[in-house]
């Protein structure tokens, strides 16, 4: 069989099937192996469905509800948390239970009284000081599952039933996109929803009719695109040698000729360009690709990456030394990158691994499977750092030596997706199944909750200051006002569909509505709206009868769009 550039995940020591877990991911299917599974075109009949032209709808509603943009970074094996935030007020415990592995006091850096990350980290220091750096305890969920196949899928579909290869499967962002694009099949968004560099956890973004990211198996990859506007070389000599050459020839060829986005995608990266200088690996080559492509404003929302190699049973002070150093060092580089152009602000970073591991060390200086870890966040968005709830205790573990949870994974997905992405509080809740909205407090707003009191473990976050040591006085200029504008559907009875429409300052507002094909249906307010909350009935400010569908608003304040889906019985 032909190199398709594959490589195998960390090989760890054999425990509890660990190698029989790993083998199970050969199962995936032939397209996926070839990288272009998810990539967007879906075979209807003997009709392809393209992403070659947006439609009116596209087009009508294109500066859609927010310009904020998320990264998922991906750590792939199990993140061990107590190498990435170390409890300095339990650290007689953290080094009894690890006295081969354990990072000493001398090389830890204590970035408040309670905690600190490992020196070998300092390059997130100088996003700790300008307020982009918060780092969540004890991430993870009841009965959390060790395995790796498992783990991955809970943490992508957000079903705790599931089991095996059973569970559900569809992903929370991909329920997200099912309706941020309800008629993605048929006429797909101007810019890809999504992009995912390798090809493990696409479930991320799975619908139910697609998947909803262009996937490219790994960066490489992604940079051939990016460079060329060519999906795949069709050069005859990579199918010499090749078991499915014809296959891998056609379904290339299919991709390259019924897939556009390949050339949005160049398009972005030519205007774009890099304004820092990367280290040469795949992890910060990934994050330097990304930055090019946002700062060549592709429109593209949310994006994942991959950094592997965190199945640590053994040798691992060595092994996390060198991905979390290239890790905070990539991360802080991409910062500075988008700082040049001003859109540091408008980026929200977040890492998430299928499971953490144990308190204890093997014998193998590595430590097994866990449950909870820490999740990170990076990003001016933040407005301060800070360690944010409850560390879970060294001194009470499981049986078998495990840290328990004390923040639920899916609070943190419901707050990026209500607060970061403004993504109405009730379709948050569906899109996680039905789990009750409850935010944490990251920083950042976007439906105006009250949000409980955050836990922060060491008083309160580290504000960025000016040179004089003086906090900065905020600075809100007029499109800083407009973006804060909040909307939202909402339906006091069954049939009177309602937007809510908070306006931040005084302004004229044009609020047209579309039907499901793109078509204007006409104006539902043009006029000068007051500061403060509106109401606005949707039925009765139309002139005309409104048949019973779904439809999608778009609200225009100045130069700021801002549109959502609402139903109409």
């Amino acid at each position: 069989m032909c190199d398709t550039h594959n490589t195998s995940p960390y090989k760890g020591l054999e425990h509890d099937g660990h190698d029989l877990e790993h083998k199970t991911w050969s199962r995936r299917s032939f397209l996926q192996a070839l990288g272009i599974a998810g990539s967007g075109s879906m075979m209807l009949g003997s009709n392809f469905l393209t992403a070659s032209a947006p439609s009116p709808l596209t087009a009508a509603i294109a500066g859609s509800e927010t310009d904020h943009i998320l990264i998922l970074i991906r750590l792939a094996g199990g993140n061990d948390g107590l190498s990435t935030v170390i409890p300095i007020e339990q650290f007689d415990a953290y080094a009894n239970a690890r006295p081969n592995i354990y990072i000493p006091e001398s090389k830890v850096l204590k970035l408040t009284d309670e905690y600190g990350v490992p020196s070998y980290m300092k390059s997130l220091e100088a996003l700790w000081d300008e307020g982009q750096f918060k780092a969540v305890h004890g991430v993870g969920y009841e009965n959390q599952s060790l395995s790796h196949f498992t783990g991955s899928d809970i943490f992508a579909n957000t079903d705790l039933t599931t089991t095996g290869f059973k569970g559900l499967n569809t992903g929370w962002m991909g329920r997200y996109f099912e309706e941020e694009y309800p008629d993605y099949l048929i006429s797909p968004p101007p810019a890809p929803a999504a992009i995912q560099i390798g090809q493990f956890g696409s479930l991320v973004f799975q619908g139910e009719e697609t998947n909803y990211a262009f996937v490219t198996s790994n960066v490489d990859q992604l940079e051939e695109i990016a460079e060329t506007g060519v999906r795949y070389g069709l050069d005859e000599t990579l199918f010499n040698d090749c078991m499915y050459g014809d296959q891998l020839r056609f379904l290339r060829g299919v991709a390259n000729t019924t897939y556009e986005y390949s050339g949005i995608i160049h398009e972005a990266w030519a205007r774009g360009q890099n304004q820092v200088e990367y280290q040469d690996n795949s992890f910060a080559r990934q994050l330097a690709l990304l930055a090019r492509l946002i700062k060549g404003n592709l429109g593209t929302k949310v994006y994942m990456i991959s950094l592997s190699g965190f199945d640590t049973h053994g040798n691992q002070p060595l092994v996390h030394e060198r991905l979390m150093s290239n890790l905070s060092i990539a991360v802080n580089h991409f910062y500075e990158d988008l700082a040049f152009t001003e859109q540091d602000d408008k980026v929200l970073s977040m890492t998430f691994s299928e499971f953490g591991r144990r308190i204890f060390e093997n014998g193998s200086n590595g430590t097994d499977h866990g449950k909870a870890a820490p999740t990170l966040f990076f990003g001016k968005g933040l407005n301060g750092s800070a360690f944010v709830g409850e560390h879970p205790t060294l001194d009470n573990p499981d049986g078998r030596g495990n840290l328990e949870y004390t923040m639920d994974f899916r609070d943190l997905y419901a707050t990026v997706l209500a607060e970061w992405l403004c993504v109405p509080i009730p379709l948050v809740e569906q899109h996680l199944l039905n789990h009750p909205y409850a935010p944490v407090n990251l920083g950042f707003n976007c439906s105006g909750t009250d949000f409980p009191d955050i836990v922060y473990s060491d008083g309160e976050p580290t504000i960025p200051t000016t040179p004089d040591g003086q906090a900065e006085e905020p600075v809100v200029p007029n499109n800083e006002q407009l973006n804060a504008i909040v909307h939202k559907p909402y339906y006091p009875t069954e049939d009177s569909p309602h937007i809510y429409l908070e306006m931040p300052v005084t302004a004229h507002v044009d609020i047209q509505l579309f039907n499901i094909v793109g078509q204007n249906v006409g104006t539902i307010r043009n006029a000068i709206m007051s500061e403060g909350p509106n109401e606005i009935n949707i039925k009765e400010s139309m002139p005309g009868y409104l048949a019973a569908g779904k439809y999608i608003y778009r609200i225009q304040v100045q130069d700021r769009k801002m549109s959502k889906s609402v139903m109409v019985a």
